[in-house]
């Protein structure tokens, strides 16, 4: 199942990552720090479906009593 963003809740995302990481990101500018948090949403993204993946077929794969 993979989930999308509405522009809108993606922005909310990149603007609470920018804040979570305000130190560590505070020496690029706004636009590096737009493009890095959205890279990090996608990442996110892109993991938690392959981790339900491997669930789904870990559940698949198991005996049943």
């Amino acid at each position: 199942m993979k989930k999308t963003y509405t522009q809108s809740q993606r922005e909310n995302l990149e603007n609470k990552l920018i804040d979570a990481f305000k130190d560590e990101m505070n020496t690029l500018s706004e636009e590096l720090q737009q493009i890095l948090a959205d890279d990090l949403i996608t990442a996110f993204q892109n993991r938690i479906t392959v981790f339900q993946r491997i669930q789904t077929k870990a559940k698949l794969l198991t005996p049943k009593p």
